[in-house]
């Protein structure tokens, strides 16, 4: 598949992936539900309503009558089960952006129009009428016209993301950046789990339920929106937010890590040399000199241990808490301070527990960057410390970051 072409699809699949999350962030209860993927694309049942929505984007394709004909077919077998008593009353919903064509479909429906334009079809040579089929009166048809509603001037992508942004702005009373980064990819991560389920009862997710769900701070890294929105502009709006200060305040920062199985060790030792070189300040004119805190999760120990060799080796200079062989780990030796003299240059916690023990001999402000590749590995929710985690695909992607 040509790239433009796989792009097009993604965003189809994420129009209807937002407009789940449009939807359930419009219920007036937090005991509301939607079902995703159930008689319809969505389903939403509330105390007032049960409607089924069938919700499509067609950005480069003019509408026509033939593409939402199945779907309201398949809509009038579902009302068929209703007057028959097998299935409860419900309202029904077509839901698509156009590029064109939207003047072709008249307002109010009649049904000589929906007989002929969406009823009628031909199948092997065979003309088939599904309300004759289905064996309903004109009558039924006009109770299902009422029952029936269809939008296909809908928004467009970025119009329907933006309203989403800002709903979700007002809901957590956070900034532009963090509803789109936090609260809008958790959703949107949210619903892509629940579209997979194999069962139905499986995908329904009530308003309450997914708000609870979506209120972290970490951000995902999400490859179908990334190749949708660009990597590079996501890496960007990272770097702007988190890694950008001209003058860089002399903060003791922790850099987390996690290594992939198939990491390349001049890769990792390069990335210590970016973090070391963007984050420390260790000249003779520098009244408050530093150095960042780094842990490599996952990384085996002999590993850690080679490239701690190949540091030495180098004259780069490092502590780890160890102050000579067959010492116990000393907090208190990893937190004495880099300067000009002693060239420290970075500082290596060997081990996750370690973290905390440093952070609380630590008085002075403090930052701590959480790099993982499927979920945080580290957690501390202490008001007093400054604490991002994002979700990366690969080591590389940190310096494009940081």
């Amino acid at each position: 598949m040509r790239d433009r072409s796989a792009i097009d699809t993604i965003l189809g699949y994420f129009y209807q992936f937002d407009c789940s999350i449009e939807m359930l962030l419009a219920l007036q209860n937090n005991s509301d539900t939607i079902t995703v993927e159930g008689i319809e694309d969505i389903d939403i049942n509330s105390a007032s309503k049960e409607t089924a929505i069938q919700c499509k984007y067609y950005s480069k394709t003019a509408y026509n009558h033939s593409v939402i004909a199945k779907p309201i077919r398949l809509m009038l077998s579902h009302y068929k089960e209703v007057k028959e008593g097998r299935k409860p009353k419900i309202k029904y919903k077509i839901y698509g952006h156009y590029k064109s064509g939207q003047s072709k479909l008249p307002s109010p429906i009649t049904i000589d129009f929906l007989k002929t334009k969406f009823l009628s079809y031909r199948r092997d040579g065979i003309n088939y009428e599904h309300h004759i089929v289905l064996g309903l009166s004109d009558n039924d048809l006009a109770e299902f016209l009422d029952l029936l509603d269809i939008d296909i001037k809908a928004r467009t992508y970025d119009a329907q993301l933006n309203k989403i942004i800002k709903i979700l702005q007002a809901e957590f009373s956070c900034d532009k950046f963090e509803a789109d980064h936090f609260y809008y990819s958790n959703a949107l991560q949210t619903i892509k789990d629940i579209a997979i389920k194999s069962n139905v009862s499986d995908r329904v997710i009530s308003k309450g339920d997914f708000l609870n769900k979506i209120n972290k701070k970490e951000l995902l890294f999400d490859l179908w929106l990334l190749k949708l929105k660009g990597k590079e502009k996501h890496f960007r709006a990272l770097r702007k937010k988190y890694f950008s200060s001209l003058n860089t305040s002399p903060f003791e920062r922790f850099f987390l890590f996690e290594v992939p199985d198939s990491f390349k060790q001049n890769e990792l030792k390069e990335l210590l040399f970016t973090i070391s070189r963007k984050w420390s300040k260790l000249t003779k004119r520098t009244t408050e000199p530093f150095c960042p805190y780094v842990y490599l999760h996952n990384l085996p120990k002999e590993k850690l241990i080679e490239i701690k060799v190949e540091l030495q080796n180098e004259d780069f200079s490092f502590i780890d808490g160890y102050d000579f062989q067959g010492a116990s780990f000393s907090h208190n030796s990893l937190v004495k301070q880099a300067s000009h003299n002693n060239v420290i240059k970075i500082k290596i916690l060997n081990e996750l527990d370690y973290i905390d023990l440093v952070l609380s001999d630590i008085s002075a402000t403090k930052e701590v960057y959480q790099f993982f590749l499927s979920s945080p590995f580290y957690d501390n929710s202490s008001n007093e410390l400054k604490h991002v985690k994002i979700q990366i695909n690969e080591l590389t992607d940190i310096k494009e970051i940081i």
